[in-house]
Order: C-alpha cells, then sequence, then structure tokens
C-alpha cells in the first residue's frame, strides 16, 4: 500500500473511530467494512485515487468530514469520487423509495472509477445483510437490483460478482428473483404521534429559525480580475471564503486556505448545487449541508448572497433551536413511556438510587402545588434509559442495541450540557447536532409539517 493510499485508510478509519461507529449486525468497528471494500477494488485496480475513495466512501455521510477536509487532505480529485459516492437524498425528500430514487439517479451520472467502487460497497454489503437480517435483505435485494441497472459502467469482473452476490442472496432466502419494491419499511417503526403542542413547536423550528437568520454577508470581487489577484485581495482582507461575481451575479467562490503550492485556479469553484440554500430553508438543512461542505451558502432573491460555516452554528439563534429540539425529544420520550408502561411498571428498569431522586423531586413539586406525576420528574438520561431498554422502542430512534443507545444518550447530554453552559458545541458535539438535525427533518416528513397550517 503506496504513501497515499495509506493517507486516505488512516483519515477514513480515524475519522469512523471518533463517533465509535460500528457494522449494524456485527458490532465490528467499521473500517472492517471499509477494509473489504478497499480490498475488492483492488483485486481490480491499483488507481491510487479510486483505493483511497474506497476507504473513505461514507466518511462524508456518516461523520463529522466534509468534502473540504478530504480534498485538503487527498486533492480535489479524491474529492469528486467521494462526492460521488455520497448519497444526496434528505429525509424530507419522502419515504424510503423516494430517497433511493434520488440516490440512484446520482449514482447513474457518476464516472465508472466511481461506480466500480459502488460494486465494492453493494458487494459487501449484501454479504452482510443476507447473513445477519433475512427479513430486510428482502427490502435491500430489490434496491441492489435496481441499482445495479446504473453501475453497467463500473468494472466488468465487479459488476458480475454485485450480480451473483444478489442473485446468491435471493436463493437464500428462497427467492427467484430479486422482490418487487414495496413501500413499507420494515426496518422502521415510525414515533408516536406528536400532540399538538408538539406539532406547533414542531412548525416553529421550520419557520422561525431559518438559514437567512445566521447567515453572514457574502463579500465578493468581480470574476474580470485574474484569480491570483482576487485570491491575495481575499486573503488580505482575512477572508474564509468570498464570491466571485460576473455581471453583478455570484457565479462561484473563491476559498483561501487552499494548499500552499496550490495553482490559483484551483481556489476558484463552482457553487455545488447541494450547498445553496433558500434563505427560508430550516436549520436542519443548514446542519445537513455543513455536514458535507465547508460552506453553506444562501439566496436572497435568486441570488447566492450569504455564507454560513460551522463556526456561525455556535450562535444563539443555534442553541435556542437545539435545545428547543431536545426538549421535543424529552417531551416524546416521555409520552413514548406513558404510552408503553401504561401501568407504571418502567419504574423496574431504572436503579434503586435514579428512582429515589425521582420520588423526592415529586414531593416536592407536589408540596408547591404542581400537578405532575412521577414520570415527570425523571431527567433526560432516565427517560432515554427506559425507553431504550425496549427493542421496538429502539428501533423507533433507529439504534439497533442498547450500546448503541447508551452511546447516543451520553452524547446528548454532552450537548445539552455544552448547550447550558455556553460551552464550544461545534468542536466536539457535532455529530449529535447532525443527528438531532436528521431527526427533525425525519419528523417533519412522517408528521406533514409544511407551510399550511403552521
Amino acid at each position: 500500500m503506496n504513501d497515499f493510499v495509506s493517507r486516505a485508510r488512516s483519515f477514513a478509519t480515524e475519522a469512523h473511530q471518533r463517533i465509535d461507529q460500528r457494522r449494524k449486525y456485527t458490532h465490528q468497528p467499521y473500517q472492517e467494512h471499509l477494509k473489504a471494500v478497499a480490498g475488492l477494488v483492488a483485486e481490480v485496480s491499483d488507481d491510487p485515487e479510486m483505493l483511497a475513495a474506497a476507504w473513505l466512501h461514507d466518511t462524508v455521510e456518516d461523520t463529522p468530514a466534509t468534502f473540504g477536509d478530504i480534498e485538503r487532505e487527498l486533492g480535489p480529485a479524491v474529492r469528486e469520487l467521494v462526492a460521488e459516492l455520497t448519497d444526496v437524498s434528505r429525509p424530507s425528500d419522502g419515504n424510503r423509495d423516494v430517497r433511493k430514487a434520488i440516490d440512484r439517479q446520482h449514482t447513474a451520472r457518476a464516472s465508472p472509477r466511481a461506480k466500480t467502487v459502488k460494486l465494492a460497497d453493494l458487494i459487501d454489503n449484501c454479504r452482510d445483510i443476507c447473513a445477519h437480517d433475512p427479513r430486510f435483505a428482502r427490502v435491500y435485494l430489490t434496491e441492489a437490483a435496481a441499482l445495479l441497472e446504473v453501475l453497467d459502467e463500473g468494472d466488468a469482473g465487479l459488476y458480475r460478482r454485485a450480480q451473483k452476490a444478489v442473485a446468491d442472496c435471493a436463493r437464500r432466502l428462497g427467492l427467484p428473483e430479486p422482490p418487487q419494491s414495496t413501500p413499507d419499511d420494515d426496518n422502521w417503526r415510525p414515533p408516536a404521534g406528536l400532540n399538538l403542542s408538539q406539532r406547533r413547536g414542531l412548525g416553529l423550528f421550520t419557520t422561525a429559525f431559518t438559514a437567512r437568520e445566521i447567515a453572514l454577508p457574502l463579500r465578493s470581487f468581480d470574476a474580470e480580475r485574474p484569480v491570483a489577484a482576487l485570491l491575495a485581495q481575499a486573503q488580505a482582507a482575512r477572508l474564509e471564503v468570498a464570491g466571485v461575481r460576473r455581471d453583478g451575479v455570484c457565479i462561484g467562490y473563491l476559498r483561501t486556505d487552499c494548499r500552499p503550492d496550490c495553482d490559483p485556479p484551483e481556489a476558484l469553484r463552482a457553487f455545488a448545487p447541494a450547498q445553496v440554500l433558500r434563505g427560508d430553508s430550516a436549520l436542519s438543512e443548514v446542519v445537513r449541508v455543513l455536514t458535507r461542505y465547508d460552506f453553506c451558502f444562501v439566496t436572497a432573491m435568486g441570488d447566492v448572497a450569504g455564507v454560513i460555516t460551522r463556526g456561525d452554528m455556535q450562535s444563539p439563534i443555534v442553541r435556542m433551536w437545539l435545545f428547543g429540539i431536545i426538549t421535543l425529544i424529552e417531551l416524546e420520550l416521555g409520552e413514548r413511556i406513558r404510552a408503553r408502561w401504561s401501568d407504571g411498571s418502567w419504574t423496574r428498569l431504572l436503579s434503586e438510587g435514579r428512582l429515589k431522586k425521582a420520588e423526592t423531586l415529586l414531593v416536592e413539586r407536589r408540596r408547591r402545588g404542581q400537578h405532575v406525576d412521577l414520570a415527570d420528574c425523571l431527567q433526560l438520561s432516565d427517560k432515554a434509559q427506559i425507553a431504550m431498554e425496549d427493542e421496538q422502542e429502539r428501533a423507533a430512534f433507529g439504534l439497533p442495541t442498547k450500546g448503541a443507545a447508551k452511546r447516543v444518550i451520553r452524547d446528548l447530554e454532552s450537548l445539552r450540557n455544552n448547550l447550558a453552559h455556553a460551552q464550544d458545541i461545534v468542536s466536539h458535539d457535532w455529530p449529535q447536532i447532525a443527528r438531532l438535525a436528521e431527526r427533525v427533518e425525519e419528523l417533519m416528513s412522517r408528521q406533514g409539517v409544511g407551510g399550511l397550517g403552521w
């Protein structure tokens, strides 16, 4: 393995290890999947950029690393390959079938090199899912068969192996061919319906907290001047990013932190459609962009006029928004506990010490004339611990194991504590912020939150 590929392996491994990501069924460190994908690609190509992309193919999608981080470490060619391998759909786009169709269209436009890596990813995922989850495998096989239809430009040998993996899995399940698409995803159980107050609160997050509220003006320069001169001017002004305009319209941007040995034209970029939002876009969409890109650009009257970075997510507006989301989740946990253990038997799931604290608080709150029950006196961690003891409740939150649930609870408490004490929430809590934003988009999609009626 040459130094270039070794750097990619180290970058990807460390990124996934930092969030303790593991394979869903075997609970192995996630790098075992990356190693398998890279190994399959290495069997058909010695292209170092393809091998690097094989190690990095899930990095932007699953970890706090951005496309910009990958480019700074490994260059623009690997960045482009990883972008081709990264899903572009959002929870708010619709159900699983709709989202997979969007991602499949994105893959269809990818380069043959990216499609080769995608084939290796499909082969390893197919083996894993078929071996450990026959029920979900029926859904996955349909999606894999549809994906293969747009991967024929990838390596011919891997394409045949992917076809065989899908066919072998179908035979193991007693299916003569991949099943037809079904609208229901048995791998997901929708959360309990929110009550009117909670739905109004969720609606508020889509209207009152928007990209416009936190975007900073994007300073821009005329494109007629040489790129080197524009870059020097932007750096002299200590700008992290600057717009480039032609005929009064912003057509791209300059990033001033390009590598010291880069040619000035490398600093000039076109706006990626996925990193440009309207001013009234929800903050959850901003988080999604910043999970993949270094910059989120915001339009006004159809033209790019503002920019948001992760640093801007430290603002009071974002902190209020995040605290509100955590409050909604805590309310949802309380409702789920009451619905699942309506007889109060949830008390057996708490330690004696934690239960005693709740009982003490109940006595004090009632002494003050508050109309509460014991469940109202639970801490966030207590509610989460109770709910996550139940497999069906864990599945509703997309958490396959108790270990995964404990990590999420721990991270959620860390974020809430940092919010409460005005600490840095970006450097250490970004995975939790991204998870919360995705949760909001899922709830918005499932509850039908929109412009009317809110």
